[in-house]
């Protein structure tokens, strides 16, 4: 229970990119490391961490220690219908093992009765927020196909390709595991867009919607990049179907390069700017071509 506590602290105490704070946790573990850097241990010299930045930490994580309540935070979640996933647990993602930056626990609201299927049977779906008609139509076909075959979607929850990739699988669900999991940037007390609210409880219903922010936090641009390694970590492959030069689902493309997952992307028109991004990764040999479902369940299997 300790443990459990405390990295529902550290969710809202450190930064997903704070090397620091994982730093002291990795030599501690949440429970020593929450208590060092809330002043209640005193500091030592660690052999990874210098006394400056350590001394820089405990400056930057005083001005968030008002914030910090654990129990209050476990207690949102479970008036929501969740809970708080962490290290250990019958089902923590393995997946998330693999980032040198794994998140300290996962929250989450939804179904978590059949856990959270293994890699090999997880693939995200994503891309511009703008989609054409082409690239909802590709997603929402790929989605289906993919959810009778029992593979469940893993998507961001934004409009667009993501919100496509959801409605795919839900309408393909079969019964066996979630449908889909949604990864949210911010906490799960707030839909976000709140456009997309039914299809979040719709999510909710077949599947789950997780976060590594505590409930009550805010959606920043930071945090929707980094959630973006969550979705390639918990997935076997990551497809972009449509996306800009510059869009940022080639950053989740990119972190499940880094951690040797599959990556695959959709060819679109050479006229198309939606599909700059994804005609960009084919270039460069990042990604493997896939058209269908059959195609990205091929990779899946690899």
């Amino acid at each position: 229970m300790n443990d459990r506590i405390a990295r529902a602290a550290l969710t809202r105490l450190f930064d997903s990119q704070d090397s620091t704070g994982w730093a002291l946790v990795q030599a501690l573990g949440a429970y020593a490391a929450l208590r060092v850097a809330t002043g209640a241990q005193p500091p030592h010299t660690f052999r990874h961490i210098s006394d400056e930045d350590l001394n820089d930490g405990l400056r930057r994580w005083a001005q968030r220690l008002p914030d910090v309540d654990a129990e209050r935070d476990l207690a949102t979640i479970e008036r929501l219908g969740g809970g708080f996933l962490i290290p250990g647990d019958e089902h923590w993602p393995a997946g998330l093992d693999d980032l040198p930056d794994a998140p300290y626990g996962l929250w989450y609201v939804g179904n978590i009765t059949q856990g959270i299927p293994a890699i090999q049977r997880m693939a995200a779906l994503t891309g511009s927020r703008d989609s054409t008609n082409y690239g909802a139509a590709v997603t929402g076909e790929m989605a289906y196909g993919l959810a009778q075959r029992g593979v469940c979607i893993i998507s961001g929850l934004a409009y667009g390709i993501d919100a496509h990739a959801h409605r795919g699988a839900l309408s393909g669900f079969t019964g066996d595991g979630p449908a889909t999991i949604a990864v949210a940037a911010g906490g799960l007390d707030r839909v976000y867009p709140s456009g997309n609210a039914d299809l979040a409880a719709a999510i909710r219903a077949n599947g789950l919607i997780v976060s590594e922010q505590p409930p009550g936090s805010a959606p920043t641009r930071h945090r929707f990049l980094q959630r973006n390694r969550i979705i390639a970590a918990l997935a076997g492959v990551t497809c972009v179907v449509e996306a800009r030069w510059r869009s940022g689902a080639l950053n989740a493309a990119n972190h499940a390069e880094s951690l040797a997952r599959h990556v695959a992307a959709v060819p679109g028109s050479v006229h198309s700017a939606n599909s700059a991004g994804c005609h960009r990764l084919l270039k460069e040999g990042t990604a493997a071509l896939v058209s269908d479902a059959a195609e990205l369940a091929e990779l899946l299997a690899s």
